[in-house]
Order: C-alpha cells, then structure tokens, then sequence
C-alpha cells in the first residue's frame, strides 16, 4: 500500500541490527490454519530470501570502500547487519522445514547457483568491475523496492491476525517487514551516489520483476507439491487469498511497479517509517532481543 510521505513522519532513523530469536518447535505446515494456498505463498520467502541477503551484504561490503559520504556509509552499516539478520532468520525457518523432512535444497540449490555464480564478481578489474558492481547495487535497489513494498503490506496486513496466524510466524515476517520498511532508501541511495541515472534505475527493474516473478511461482508449486495434500497452484487460489487479505495482490504489486517508474521516485514518499518503528517497538522478538543486549 502507497503511504503519501507525511509531516509526522521521522526523516531518518538509525538503523542497527536485532539479534532475535525465534522458536519454531510448534510451528505447523499449514501456520495459517485451513490455508494452505496463503501459507505457501509466504513460506517462498524462506526459500528465496537467505541466499540473496547474504548476496546483498558481500555486494554493499564490497562497495563501502566507493562511498564518500559518512552518513551514507552509516546506513549502509546498519543495512548490511539487518541483511544478515533476516538471513539467519530465515534460515531458521528452512532448517525447520529439514527437521521434518521437507528438503528444499532443489529449489534452494537454484537460487543459490543465480547469486553466487551469475551476480558475482565476474574477475572484473578496473572500470568494468566498478560498472558492474553499480549495475548489481541497481538491481538491488529496485528488489529493495519490492521488498518495502511487501514490508508494508504485512505490516498493515490485519487479516492475517483475524486468521488466526501462527503467533511467532507473524512476528517474523513483521520484523522482517518492518526493517525493510525502515532501511528502504539505503539502496537507492547508495546507487543514486555512485550514478543515479534514470534509465539505469529503471531498466534494473526490467529483469528483477519478471524473475523474482518466476521464482516466487516455481516457490510455491515446489511448497505444494511437497505439502501433505499435495496440490497445484491456480491463478484463482492466489486472487482469493489476496481478496482476503491474506497475500499481496496483482493490484497492489502493479502499483508498487508504476510507482518506481516515476522520474522524481525516491523510497521515502512510498511507506511509512513511523509504522515500522512503532511495530519494532512492540515485537515479541525484537524487544526480547533488546533486552538481552541490554543485558
């Protein structure tokens, strides 16, 4: 959901790693109960996200050393070390999936092969390793975009309360939500100082939309086929779930793209800070985490 920038909203916050827990031991196959559509939908985030966070934190530690503006770098700090966090965190999640028997290296295994061998560093030199590594912080920026975009539907996604969604499910994906709500610029920004064209920006959405599409699909067949009712998703199933508020939308995604189209775009005028911060301030997680490291 598209949040106009307000008054009331904070310009910057200081962003900083949370070492949350989470406990997986009662999570059930289905944690959205009687939806098993819906469930999967969401649990692709487990399979995708690891590899391609911890792709984020070499490609940003690799550029700190191109940054000349120490508020920059700072952010770029604090995005690295949440980055990493959401990383172990997921892969809590998949390790959970193993215990039971559920082998998600098939698809894993994929994602994994397009990061690290497709989006590396090529043994570029010079010139053309810096062009390439701004051309990778360009497609990172507009994942990021997407990913802030999801961050703020689930904060706002209050029928995933109503369905009685497993407690400390939920609290993932909130925090997680939230902390890409909160460091949504860094990307953009960090691209907009080492080039910041237009049309760079713009077509590095080209291939992100399209494949994170794809991805996102295969996901969820894998995640049914090895459901215990094994089953085939249809277009229907993922307009319902999202009728229900339950999954993101065709409408809502369209927009969110549209709105990265715009020539004057910047992270900032799309979500909301305050309601990142004020769910940070009150999740289970994340406040547990707190108080251990004031501890």
């Amino acid at each position: 959901m598209s949040i106009d920038h307000l008054d009331t909203e904070p310009d910057r916050v200081a962003l900083h790693a949370r070492d949350v827990e989470f406990d997986w031991s009662g999570l059930p196959v289905h944690w959205i109960p009687g939806e098993p559509f819906a469930t999967h939908v969401l649990d692709v985030l487990h399979l995708l996200l690891p590899e391609g966070e911890r792709w984020f934190v070499r490609l940003f530690s690799e550029a700190m050393p191109l940054i000349r503006d120490p508020r920059l770098a700072e952010d770029v700090r604090g995005f690295i070390g949440q980055e990493a966090m959401h990383a172990a965190s997921h892969q809590g999640v998949l390790d959970h999936f193993a215990a039971r028997g559920l082998d998600t290296s098939p698809y894993v295994d994929q994602v994994a092969w397009m990061f690290r061998r497709a989006l590396d560093d090529r043994g570029l030199t010079g010139k053309r390793a810096q062009e390439w590594l701004v051309e990778r912080i360009a497609l990172t920026a507009a994942v990021e975009h997407l990913t802030a975009y999801l961050g703020q539907w689930v904060l706002d996604a209050r029928a995933l309360d109503t369905a009685g969604t497993h407690p400390t499910m939920l609290d993932l994906l909130r925090w997680h939500g939230a902390e890409e709500v909160e460091h949504r610029a860094v990307a953009h920004d960090l691209f907009t100082h080492l080039d910041g064209r237009y049309l760079r920006r713009v077509r590095a959405m080209l291939p992100v939309a399209p494949i994170l599409f794809g991805l996102w699909v295969r996901g969820v067949r894998f995640l049914l086929a090895h459901d215990p009712v094994p089953a085939k998703p249809r277009l229907r199933d993922w307009m319902r779930a999202a009728r229900r508020g339950l999954t993101p939308g065709i409408g809502g995604l369209t927009r969110a793209l549209l709105t990265y189209l715009r020539p004057g775009y910047h992270p900032s005028q799309y979500g909301s800070t305050s309601a990142a911060v004020t769910y940070l301030a009150t999740s289970p997680a994340a406040r547990a985490a707190d108080a251990r490291g004031a501890g």
